[in-house]
């Protein structure tokens, strides 16, 4: 937080502060107003009224911020110094209300109209609060009806399946309202539930019950505690146990549920742990992780039931607040999920555990967050220690089956946190085990080998290591009878000779032999006889060459391979995601490029550097031409499926497969319609920093082109905010900035409660920052962006503060850039018609009377029209404008323009005559019959 004590020596005492917060308050700046207030109370130790005045100031400011929990809060704080303060009490109202606490809301309306009868304007808000909570009791009281009713059909098993169907959904949807639900917890349903569910035997009322718990436990810690004393994680954990994955997901939604309960999160992306509630509840919450990890290495549980286990522990454990990543490894945790990570269908003797084909990937995806969890150097430390200690565990037992597994789980750590299995895979003899392995004779050695051996290849210097030592090994595998040792063979080939990356310079293998691994991963991926796990490795082989652009010219014209590779894709296989993003990434020509230097690349031959080379088929001609193709197979609807992963790195991927695809302005349509926008939003908000980013830029070119009622329909439209003022930075590109305020300015356009959010998110400064950038067309973007903005009153008041910002706009009704000029007229029009102050400040400016000129006779039409416009509202505001207008030769334009005949200016015309009469009004100038009759009186 900042302490301007330090930087400005005069403001020392609270009071002091108070009257900074104020005058900051008055002039729209919230946030400043909120740090000097902060640092008043900080500096305020007794509990003084002072203190609670202090208080009470910030509350005010956290309404205006919409932050009604931080209000509530001071609120409270000053009426634990001052009880009955009506003011307190009053603002406590308004965030209660706006919190939907509409019963405490009314409780503290009424004890204000207690202490201060003749307050008036709590009259109408206790009314209003009054009707709510009367009818919130009527509703109360027939949702309590409804509820005996539902309960009678769904428990009674002797009733028809229809009724007691209806009735299940009915209490479900019931359970979502927050009266319904405590009525529901009250009259015992978990009990009821946990009794149905041991006997019930359709799956549809089975899953409407799972569902009900969750939704008891949905933002309310007291029945979500109450259910688990109830029922106990355990029962979760056992419904979670099952081979359909409707269910499945039922019960990971619930176990979701309780998180956030105790957490205090909710669904959206941006939400985060509460460390105080976290604190509190950390009995219940460290149950459910120890319960959790307990079932990751279970027997007795399904592979997809392990799966969602780790998903649950992948989507929480980054959170500072939970402290699961910590935790983990104090628990065995890690242990245990590298003993899942180290599993093989193959040994499918009794006590080994079940698993899926993405079980492997969703660990990975699991133990590369937990180690990016680990933000400081210790604990990262002890994540590799205990790494280790699985390692030498596995390698001290003589047997092969050890071993196996110890290449299995470091596979998982290549692909997953790849620094430590980089660091692993450079312990002494590991290497040498793994080339070992892949010569022998037997099958599994040879598979577990390839794999690890693919997943080594991912540092420039595991390569050339590889090459000099596997590349022979790897050929030979490849020409086994055996199609799964072939196809993995055939994809540690295709890494090996996609080395060089998109150098069209360097070639590992000899010319040709990538076209040549691409044909042999086509037949592969093409072949129907071909099981999904081979077609699987064939895209990961295709994710490696598709690097040359040769390779890519031949895919993307391939129609058949092209379908296979989006048919695979579109079943969501979690060990098939990396593998189809990457290859679509590639096609796109959506990876992370160098930027080149002219400068540099001189240096560089100078020097007899090496240069990299780009192939012509990568130039923007076919790479659009590519996109075309790929857009039109339907990768949209693919990559919306794939979109579900954990993974944030494959989430950046698919961002930028996104981004390239809306880089078509023909394309953007497309993308809406198979539901890209819908699933680009979650990623703009949660993910890597370049993820975010390139989503983001995806949304607002998505935004520029379509009506952004239809693109973001509904709340999205208020949510895409957020990402959108993400890219107004120093850190995005000239381009990101520039599309970020144009789908900006469109949003602006669409509600007050839009504009409203664009405020309430910081938005107006940093939009304000691009209108004086020297760069024409950002200058532009964003002036028009407030065009439409400074529709909003609040934005108004702004302007109206004691600041420049009414200058500024002025100053750029003379620029240069016509549309620029445009769009200032245009937001100085409707500024000056709705503010007086705002036409007082046109004066600011020493060339005020240059600029009016400027706008009165510019030979555009639109501008001359926005000038009028601003002339006459400021003609009509106060006596004292109009009579500094009139003083200058504003006077003769007018009376030119108010004669003028031309076709196209009639509005032109309209306003001047205004102006005119305004002034006659004000008694500034007289009709030419009241002048000859005042000197005919003369005389």
């Amino acid at each position: 937080m900042t302490n301007f004590a330090a930087i400005n020596g005069t403001v020392k005492d609270p009071q002091s502060w108070k009257e900074k917060g104020n005058l900051a308050f008055k002039n729209g700046d919230w946030d400043e107003a909120c740090e000097c207030y902060t640092t008043a109370i900080q500096q305020t130790k007794e509990d003084t009224p002072e203190k609670a005045v202090y208080y009470k100031n910030r509350a005010a400011v956290h309404l205006k911020k919409g932050e009604y929990v931080e209000a509530r809060d001071d609120c409270t704080s000053a009426l634990d110094i001052i009880a009955c303060d009506p003011k307190a009490l009053f603002r406590r109202c308004q965030a209660l209300e706006a919190l939907e606490k509409f019963e405490e809301a009314y409780r503290d309306a009424r004890q204000i109209h207690t202490v201060d009868p003749g307050n008036k304007a709590i009259q109408p808000v206790l009314e209003r609060l009054h009707q709510i909570v009367q009818d919130r009791m009527q509703q109360n009281a027939q949702t309590t009806n409804k509820v005996a009713q539902m309960f009678r059909y769904a428990f009674d098993m002797e009733e028809e399946k229809e009724k007691r169907e209806t009735a299940t959904n009915n209490l479900l949807v019931l359970a979502r309202e927050k009266a319904g639900a405590e009525i529901m917890y009250k009259n015992g349903m978990v009990n009821k539930i946990c009794s149905l569910l041991k006997v019930e035997k359709d799956k549809n009322m089975f899953l409407s019950g799972v569902r009900i718990v969750g939704e008891l436990c949905k933002n309310s810690v007291d029945r979500t505690k109450g259910v688990l004393q109830e029922v106990g994680v355990p029962w979760f954990i056992d419904i979670l146990n099952c081979r359909e994955e409707a269910q499945v997901n039922a019960a990971q939604y619930c176990i979701q549920i309780i998180v956030n309960s105790l957490s205090g999160m909710d669904n959206k992306t941006e939400s985060k742990p509460q460390p105080g509630l976290c604190e509190q509840n950390k009995k219940e919450i460290d149950t459910l992780l120890t319960c959790l990890v307990c079932a990751v290495t279970s027997r007795t549980i399904s592979g997809l039931a392990r799966d969602a286990v780790m998903e649950l522990i992948t989507r929480n454990v980054h959170y500072s607040a939970l402290n699961w990543a910590d935790r983990l490894i104090e628990i065995q945790g890690l242990h245990r999920l590298l003993e899942v990570a180290s599993e093989l269908e193959e040994y499918s003797y009794e006590s080994a555990m079940e698993i899926t084909s993405s079980t492997h990937t969703i660990a990975s995806v699991c133990l590369a967050r937990i180690y990016e969890s680990m933000y400081y150097d210790q604990a990262r430390t002890r994540f590799l220690n205990s790494v280790d200690d699985f390692i030498k565990d596995k390698l001290i037992s003589p047997d092969m089956e050890s071993k196996v597994r110890v290449v299995v789980a470091l596979t998982s750590l290549l692909l997953g946190p790849h620094d430590v299995g980089n660091t692993i895979l450079s312990r002494d003899g590991i290497m040498e085990m793994i080339l070992v392995m892949a010569g022998t004779d037997d099958i599994l050695q040879q598979k577990v080998a390839c794999e690890c051996i693919i997943a080594a290849a991912s540092k420039k210097e595991k390569v050339h290591c590889i090459i000099s030592q596997g590349v022979d090994i790897l050929k030979k595998l490849y020409q086994s009878k055996n199609d799964n040792i072939r196809v993995r063979a055939l994809v540690g080939l295709c890494k090996l000779g996609s080395s060089g990356g998109t150098d069209a310079s360097i070639r590992p293998f000899a010319d040709g032999s990538t076209t040549k691994l691409a044909e042999a991963c086509r037949r592969f991926l093409i072949n129907p006889a071909k099981d999904c796990d081979m077609r699987r490795w064939a895209v990961e082989g295709l994710s490696y060459l598709t690097l040359d652009a040769d390779v890519k010219e031949k895919l993307v014209e391939d129609k058949d391979a092209l379908r296979a590779l989006i048919a695979l894709a579109r079943t969501g296989d979690q060990s098939a995601v990396y593998g189809c993003v990457t290859t679509l990434v590639n096609l796109a020509n959506a990876y992370e490029k160098q930027e080149v230097i002219p400068e540099m690349v001189e240096l560089a031959k100078f020097s007899k550097h090496h240069i990299p080379e780009e192939h012509e088929l990568d130039d923007p001609d076919f790479v659009a031409k590519r996109l075309e193709i790929l857009a039109k197979e339907g990768v949209t609807s693919a990559l919306v499926v794939l979109s579900k992963t954990e993974s944030q790195n494959t989430k950046e991927l698919i961002s930028r497969v996104f981004n390239a695809i809306c880089c078509q302005q023909e394309l953007r349509g497309l993308v809406v319609q198979q539901g890209g926008a819908k699933v680009l939003l979650p990623m703009a908000l949660d993910g890597t920093e370049k993820g975010k980013k390139q989503a983001a830029q995806a949304l607002a070119r998505i935004g520029i082109t379509i009506n952004p009622e239809v693109a973001f329909p509904g709340q999205r439209s208020a949510e895409i905010i957020r990402p959108l003022l993400s890219l107004l930075s120093l850190d995005c590109s000239a381009l990101e900035n520039f599309e970020a305020l144009m789908a900006l300015c469109n949003l602006a356009g669409l509600n007050e409660n839009i504009r409203k959010r664009i405020i309430n998110e910081g938005g107006v400064s940093k939009i304000e920052n691009y209108m004086y950038e020297q760069h024409e067309m950002l200058r532009r973007a964003a002036t028009q962006v407030m065009t439409n903005l400074i529709m909003s009153p609040d934005v108004v008041k702004m302007y109206e503060g004691k600041n420049d910002r009414t200058k500024l706009l002025v100053l750029l009704c003379s620029e240069e850039d016509e549309e620029t000029s445009m769009a200032a007229a245009g937001a100085l029009a409707i500024l000056t018609s709705a503010s007086k102050k705002a036409c007082q400040k046109v004066f600011q400016p020493e060339t005020w009377l240059e600029i009016l000129h400027h706008l009165l006779v510019n030979p555009s039409k639109d501008l001359q029209h926005r000038g009028i416009v601003i002339v006459c509202n400021m003609m009509h505001s106060c006596k004292d404008v109009a009579e500094k207008l009139i003083a200058t030769d504003i006077m003769e334009i007018l009376i030119a323009l108010s004669t003028i005949q031309e076709e196209g200016k009639e509005k032109i015309q309209q306003y001047a005559g205004e102006a005119l009469k305004a002034a006659e009004e004000w008694k500034l100038i007289r009709k030419p019959g009241e002048e000859e009759e005042e000197e005919g009186d003369v005389e």
